[in-house]
């Protein structure tokens, strides 16, 4: 199930970026709600919120990690609880997706903009609910 749901969240993510890549101009935002939600097609050099920009070279290997280990702990996953399976899968096909643009040109294409908050994607948005699923694991794990 996780790699599944990694592979849904890759090709979800990719072809979203792949349609604003095509129909949008750098820059450019569509109002889908005015002032609240808008579709702006965005580059960003950086992780979340623009941070170390331009580490391209170390964000590619803090992907690569994440694969290998995924890999590696692929059969102990798998015995887990759902929680921790959606979790994993959502984390991991977020850091693919965003792997992919990064080792494709170096910067992450971002076009959901809330307005009030940096704009971002669908690999951020699985990352984000994947490493929150993982935490909510955790928490509960420790409470058996």
């Amino acid at each position: 199930m996780p790699a599944v749901l990694s592979i849904l969240v890759i090709a979800v993510d990719q072809l979203v970026k792949m349609y604003v890549e095509a129909t949008m101009h750098l820059g450019q935002s569509i109002p889908v709600i005015q002032d609240i939600f808008h579709i702006t097609y965005a580059l960003n050099p950086g992780a979340a919120f623009g941070i170390l920009a331009n580490q391209r070279i170390l964000f590619v290997l803090i992907g690569a990690a994440l694969l290998c280990g995924a890999a590696y702990f692929y059969g102990w996953l798998k015995r887990q609880d759902l929680l921790t399976r959606i979790g994993a899968g959502l984390l991991l096909g977020g850091a693919v997706g965003n792997l992919i643009d990064r080792v494709q040109s170096g910067l992450v294409v971002d076009f959901l903009d809330f307005r009030v908050w940096p704009v971002f994607n669908v690999a951020d948005i699985a990352i984000t609910v994947g490493a929150g699923l993982l935490i909510i694991s955790v928490i509960r794990s420790e409470e058996a």
